[in-house]
């Protein structure tokens, strides 16, 4: 879309407790938990699943589960980056060896599951991540081509993560694109200091050295950090429709 059409304001959250202080109605939300509940959930659908139900516990997963015939459904989650007993890895690449293929994913998270459940009352919700961002902006553009734009970091228990705004630091690059000449009356100040480090570093740098990314390091879990680096390498778009997130 040419640059004339896009006249969406943009700013950058750092956490997810700061959707407390919006008013989210005509907003688009795009919520970002790059390590790793949004990498996880894009890539759950790029490997068959038909829907996502994000919960705020493993207590909220099991009700949600427990009516559901037992072939039709994942449970995958963490608390404080330790997985849930009884569920499937929270990660990326382990979930996705998983049998997803047309199954409900019923996901919870210690951040991000919760900072989209946080974002209900905006008129759009996306989940988005490095891996995705390119069609999560073409498509933005396209169908809310007039409201502003919040890109929601979930951070950790009230503390901005360095992956997540690297993550916003793409989108707001990515949007730059289309507004090269008009950051100042577009874009917010938080969204131009996610951009500014977003540049300052490839991203894979930036992942592992942020306190989740050294912690997957620990873990054995590299390649998982590697993967949730990736620019743009998947065209999935998950929107909120509800309760559950659907692939577009």
């Amino acid at each position: 879309m040419s640059a004339e059409h896009f006249s969406h304001k943009v700013h950058v959250l750092y956490t997810k407790e700061a959707l407390d202080h919006e008013r989210l109605e005509g907003k688009v939300v795009i919520v970002l938990d790059v390590l790793f509940a949004t990498t996880t959930i894009i890539n759950a659908f790029a490997n068959g699943a038909k829907t996502v139900r994000p919960v705020e516990s493993e207590d909220a997963a099991r009700a949600v589960a427990d009516p559901l015939n037992a072939e039709s459904y994942v449970l995958a989650g963490e608390l404080y980056a330790v997985t849930l007993p009884g569920f499937a890895s929270p990660a990326p690449l382990a979930l996705a060896k998983e049998n997803l293929k047309e199954k409900m994913l019923i996901y919870s998270t210690t951040n991000g599951t919760v900072a989209l459940k946080k974002s209900v009352g905006a008129s759009a919700i996306y989940a988005g991540a490095l891996i995705n961002a390119k069609s999560v902006v073409e498509h933005v553009i396209a169908l809310h081509p007039e409201q502003t734009i919040l890109i929601v970091c979930s951070g950790s228990m009230g503390n901005p993560n360095l992956e997540d705004i690297c993550g916003a630091g793409y989108f707001v690059d990515l949007l730059l694109e289309r507004r090269p000449n008009s950051a100042r009356e577009y874009f917010s100040d938080a969204a131009l200091a996610a951009h500014a480090l977003f540049k300052s570093e490839p991203s894979v740098d930036l992942l592992l050295k942020s306190r989740v990314g050294q912690l997957m390091l620990d873990r054995g879990m590299e390649n998982e950090v590697q993967f949730a680096a990736g620019l743009s390498v998947t065209s999935v778009v998950p929107k909120m429709e509800g309760d559950v997130l659907v692939s577009l």
